[in-house]
């Protein structure tokens, strides 16, 4: 695949993930797709890639978090995020709901096989949404 069409594939997930279509998500990921939320905590299969998102939108109901810079060399893929949204649902880190709102960056780096995205590295700084969201 080009560079061109590994950035509209991700953009694509991405879009897909807001809306919250986990069954199509499985359209966008390879039979061997890892998620790494961090550096030693790997997701196996777009089942832990479904499992770790549905936890963010329980909660943070209908959370943005739109694209704003996207760059892509060869099969990688790096999209840059703005996360907003408020903490209105179950517990986040152990914090129960405040109604606090949230705002921050996100960085995923996606890498891409068979024109489906195999594996995906998120960097989030936790402790600052903790920080936003405590009473």
């Amino acid at each position: 695949m080009s560079v061109e069409a590994n950035k509209e594939l991700v953009r694509s997930f991405f879009d897909t993930i807001e809306q919250e279509n986990y069954e199509a998500l499985k359209d966008f990921c390879h039979k061997d797709y890892v998620f790494y939320p961090q550096i030693d905590t790997p997701y196996l299969g777009v089942e832990g890639l479904i499992e770790s998102e549905k936890k963010n939108f329980d909660a943070f109901p209908g959370f943005k978090m739109p694209i704003v810079e996207m760059v892509a060399e060869g099969d990688l893929v790096a999209a840059y995020f703005i996360f907003e949204g408020k903490h209105t649902g179950i517990p986040f880190a152990g914090v129960p709901a405040t109604g606090k709102n949230a705002r921050f960056s996100l960085m995923i780096l996606l890498r891409i096989s068979e024109g489906k995205i195999i594996e995906q590295r998120a960097h989030v700084d936790i402790h600052d949404i903790i920080r936003q969201i405590k009473a």
